[in-house]
């Protein structure tokens, strides 16, 4: 062969492989993305979104572009630290958290005998605004909602500069010795001129934390920007909580509440301990959450008396199963289904989600209390029914409202308070 047909063989075969490579799609060529060790999510459920999300999935990209609206708007915002508010707990350590209970409000006039307007009075499911300056809360929430939705993006979309910000948030609050917060809620909701903390002070973290953890183990995967030393620090903060969590009076009180508090307290150290490598305690908490929880806290019929004994029981019934499926998705990755257990009266959780049901697909109204009802509160801990085997969950998720920012499941596979209301 002359050497003008060798040539002309060359270039054919080069434009075959270049055509080849231009059919294949970029996530057939590299590495399976990394499976998250998440305490609550399941891992191998965000891998395979990413694969499909890589393979042009429509409903996914569609979700991911809701994900991404909100990453970009907590880009430039922060870092948040509990040394910025303007005066420290009663502990006098600005390092120690802050917040103010909620529901309590002035009941005399302020003076300057009495700054306050002391004493403070109960008005369940009224929020007092009072409690949004001064105090950590509102920092922790936009920590915790940035670091979240920061840490899917990266892993959704390979941008660094979402991995990026993540870790300057959480460096910032959690690890950075001039701004780190104390690993106690020793002043978490204190009542003026009535405590200085209270042990329901623990609920601040409710389901949020344990949705940290997930983006912790996210960013663990290989994130751009965050290290080593961001790693080794919130480590030790979480061993440090933990302990805080199970050894201390508030602590040990919380363990004991008969409502959500108990069931959020069961979530947190639950979810702590399997990141932190203590499986036995997480193996224990989900087990012990049957009788301890489940039983008494769910009736027969699936209804939750604590929570519907409250002005916002819609609220609360929904709030408490975002703990429980939160927990339950702990308990799969234990060895204990939660989903499965029935209490002697019959109670389930399945039960409880389907007792929700009319009133989350708008099929009726919701018959109890409720100051301010938002249908969409309960679309999570539907999905997370539906997933678990519930027909009747199944059935009613095409009739869900979607939350006000989008229905991220498919991203995001376990149950968020998807309302605003806090206490």
């Amino acid at each position: 062969m002359s050497g003008t047909p060798r040539r002309r063989l060359r270039t054919l075969i080069a434009a075959a492989f270049t055509a080849a490579a231009v059919l294949v799609p970029a996530a057939s060529s590299s590495a399976a993305p990394a499976v998250p060790a998440t305490p609550v999510i399941d891992g191998k459920r965000l891998q395979q979104a990413r694969i499909a999300l890589d393979k042009g999935d429509p409903a996914l990209r569609k979700a991911v572009k809701s994900l991404t609206a909100q990453a970009d708007s907590w880009l430039g915002q922060g870092p948040w630290t509990v040394v910025d508010k303007p005066r420290p707990a009663p502990s006098g350590d600005p390092h120690d958290y802050l917040s103010q209970a909620p529901y309590w409000w002035a009941s005399q006039p302020r003076t300057a005998e009495n700054p306050w307007g002391c004493p403070y009075v109960q008005r369940d499911g009224e929020r007092n605004p009072e409690v949004d300056t001064g105090t950590d809360r509102p920092d922790l929430g936009k920590v915790f909602n940035s670091t979240t939705t920061l840490s899917l993006a990266w892993y959704y979309t390979g941008d660094k500069k979402y991995s990026q910000q993540a870790a300057k948030v959480l460096r910032a609050w959690f690890v950075d010795p001039a701004t780190r917060m104390n690993p106690n809620l020793n002043h978490g909701q204190f009542i003026p001129c009535k405590y200085d903390g209270r042990a329901i002070g623990i609920i601040d973290f409710s389901q949020q934390f344990s949705s940290v953890l997930d983006a912790l183990a996210i960013l663990d995967t290989g994130a751009p920007g965050w290290t080593k030393s961001d790693r080794d620090g919130m480590r030790a903060w979480n061993k440090s909580f933990l302990g805080w969590l199970v050894d201390s009076p508030f602590g040990k009180e919380e363990s004991a509440a008969k409502n959500n508090h108990g069931t959020f307290m069961d979530l947190q150290v639950a979810s702590l301990a399997l990141a932190t490598g203590d499986k036995a305690l997480a193996r224990k908490i989900v087990l012990d959450a049957r009788a301890k929880r489940i039983d008494p806290q769910i009736a027969a019929d699936g209804s939750q008396p604590q929570e519907l004994a409250r002005t916002r029981s819609w609220h609360y019934s929904t709030f408490d199963l975002v703990a429980y499926t939160r927990l339950a998705a702990i308990g799969k990755q234990v060895g204990v289904d939660l989903w499965a257990y029935r209490g002697p009266q019959g109670q389930s959780l399945f039960k409880a989600v389907d007792y929700l049901l009319p009133a989350a697909t708008g099929a009726a109204a919701w018959p109890h209390p409720e100051l301010e009802f938002y249908r969409y509160a309960a679309s999570d801990v539907v999905h997370a029914a539906a997933d678990a085997g519930d027909s009747k969950a199944r059935a009613a998720v095409p009739r869900l409202q979607a939350p006000p920012a989008g229905d991220l499941w498919a991203l995001r596979p376990a149950a968020e308070q998807l309302d605003s209301i806090a206490g």
